[in-house]
């Protein structure tokens, strides 16, 4: 028969435990069947929430640390129904009501102007959506064949979400300055979608690297 662990050792084992498990639920403070509570900061791109007793999209967002006072993030609201726009700030310590929807992967298939067709993995129906229901910031992201999945309420698409990172080519690349290192700054680059980002000065034309589609901020050099 085997010794029972030491209680010191089953007392560092579960405060790991509670450790993990803080992490794994960081930003959703409750669920309570039709809305997931949240925190301000974790609203991204896409995200339907309820506010004021309306459903609105989040179209854009940007994460603000004023000189006083504590850091918040700025989203740009779209109404659902009456598609009137609305500024908000949001802080971390206020709770947020995210529309729990359907949701259902697709294909995304291609782009017509400004219209933008998916294909329902399951039944291989096709959707078409506006760039301001995909979120003006995300549309760049979309490659073909890519996985999104779109969320509907009452059977109507309303929002998209994209895959968190995507691998992009660099086309442009600000030369490396003497005496410039890797960890010292970073630099302006392209990518092919057209979107400018900042990268490590290592990072050249033509160099793949992944992306995160929330902000556009560089992760990694690609692995492909």
């Amino acid at each position: 028969m085997q010794n029972p662990l030491p209680r010191q050792v089953l007392s560092v084992s579960f405060r790991a435990l509670k450790h993990d498990f803080a992490r794994l639920i960081s930003g959703i403070s409750s669920f309570d069947g039709e809305v997931m509570k949240i925190n301000g900061n974790a609203i991204r791109p896409g995200m339907v929430i309820e506010h004021q007793g309306r459903l609105w999209r989040a179209v854009k967002i940007q994460h603000t640390q004023p000189g006083k006072g504590g850091a918040y993030l700025q989203v740009e609201l779209k109404d659902l129904q009456s598609g009137t726009k609305s500024n908000e700030r949001f802080r971390s310590s206020e709770t947020v009501d995210r529309a729990t929807l359907e949701q259902r992967d697709y294909n995304y298939l291609f782009g017509d102007g400004g219209t933008f067709t998916f294909m329902d993995n399951e039944t291989y129906e096709q959707v078409e959506l506006n760039a301001d229901m995909i979120g003006e910031d995300q549309v760049p992201y979309l490659q073909e064949g890519m996985t999104v999945t779109i969320e509907s309420h009452e059977d109507t698409p309303i929002g998209v979400q994209l895959p968190a990172t995507v691998a992009l080519e660099i086309t442009e690349a600000d030369a490396v300055v003497k005496g410039q290192t890797a960890s010292s700054s970073y630099k302006p680059a392209t990518l092919e979608n057209g979107v400018r980002t900042l990268v490590p000065p290592h990072i050249a034309t033509g160099t793949r690297v992944v992306i995160n589609t929330d902000d556009g901020s560089y992760v990694e050099r690609a692995k492909d």
